[in-house]
């Protein structure tokens, strides 16, 4: 197993160049895709070595409930710096799986309080919700059918193809399901904290695919651009509000992005020699993370099979 069952820990470190050059060089439909699957991938083979490692600490416990040739010197001798390694995998597994479960708590409640919040409110045909609250928001609730909420405040701070534009947007986000990327970096990134930064990008890219979306929906990028400076203007005037229309991601940016020309949607040729070099490092990365975690398991699992006695 060697060397191999520590590589997916820090191969994450291969993604942060292309996080960074995704977000500003791909459309961002296809950053958002491209990040959350790397992301998801370095973080899998990252926690299945921790998993590994915490095997090999596990069966070094007085008292531990796994069969005694798991403990074998020559079983610990497969993994360098067993003694040291396996123990601290234990702690650190340990954090990673009340990390990710305590984010799925938090989302799922969120969630859960949202739809009770609406459920008094009659069906709209157009699957909108204008809630009479003078907090300016605006945000799109995932379900079965998802719905956009929207408050009369925010509603009053825009014009009526600034409305149009806002509708679209959150719209955008339901369609697409954008809560899953954003949930499976979030999972990814607590699993890893190397891959914060392709959290970020990903928070960022969702956002511009939503206004992509919208700007392509309403035929008109300036509202688009228009409802999000203003959204984002009076939704800070608030810091009580609920999570608004930009309330994630550089406005400036988002702006500035749609009032250009609509950014390309192929993937290739890669538009810069940078952008190419980056998805050469992300990609050769992932793949060796990939194969560096399934050789230790593979590994490891014959090494304990030769070790348990039958």
């Amino acid at each position: 197993m060697g060397v191999f069952v520590y590589l997916p820990l820090v191969l994450p470190l291969t993604a942060l160049p292309i996080a960074r050059l995704a977000e500003q060089h791909l459309h961002p439909r296809s950053a958002t895709r491209l990040l959350a699957a790397v992301g998801t991938t370095l973080a899998l083979c990252s926690t299945v070595c921790l998993a590994l490692l915490m095997v090999v600490g596990t069966a070094q416990l007085p008292g531990n409930p796994l069969p005694d040739g798991w403990s074998d010197p020559e079983v610990r001798a497969a993994v360098p710096y067993e003694e040291k390694a396996g123990i601290v995998a234990i702690g650190v597994l340990a954090a990673v799986v009340v990390a990710c479960g305590s984010a799925v708590h938090h989302h799922v409640r969120q969630r859960v309080r949202a739809a009770r919040a609406l459920r008094s409110l009659p069906e709209q045909p157009s699957g909108v919700a204008v809630l009479p609250d003078p907090e300016p928001y605006a945000y799109a609730l995932p379900g079965s059918p998802g719905r956009v909420v929207v408050s009369t405040a925010m509603m009053e701070c825009l014009t009526a193809r600034e409305r149009r534009a806002l509708v679209a947007h959150e719209r955008a986000h339901l369609t697409a399901r954008h809560h899953r990327y954003l949930l499976a970096t979030q999972l990814a990134a607590r699993a890893n904290p190397f891959l914060l930064p392709l959290r970020t990008a990903v928070a960022y890219s969702t956002e511009r695919w939503a206004d992509e979306a919208a700007a392509q929906a309403t035929g008109d990028r300036r509202a688009v651009a228009g409802a999000v400076g203003k959204a984002a203007l009076f939704a800070h005037r608030s810091p009580d509000a609920l999570p608004a229309l930009a309330a994630v991601g550089p406005i400036p940016r988002r702006v500035a992005a749609l009032l250009d020309p609509v950014p390309p949607t192929r993937l290739w040729p890669p538009s810069s020699a940078h952008v190419a070099f980056a998805g050469l490092v992300a990609t050769v990365g992932t793949t060796m993370s990939a194969l560096s975690s399934l050789n230790a398991t593979v590994t490891l699992v014959r090494i304990l099979h030769a070790a348990t006695p039958l």
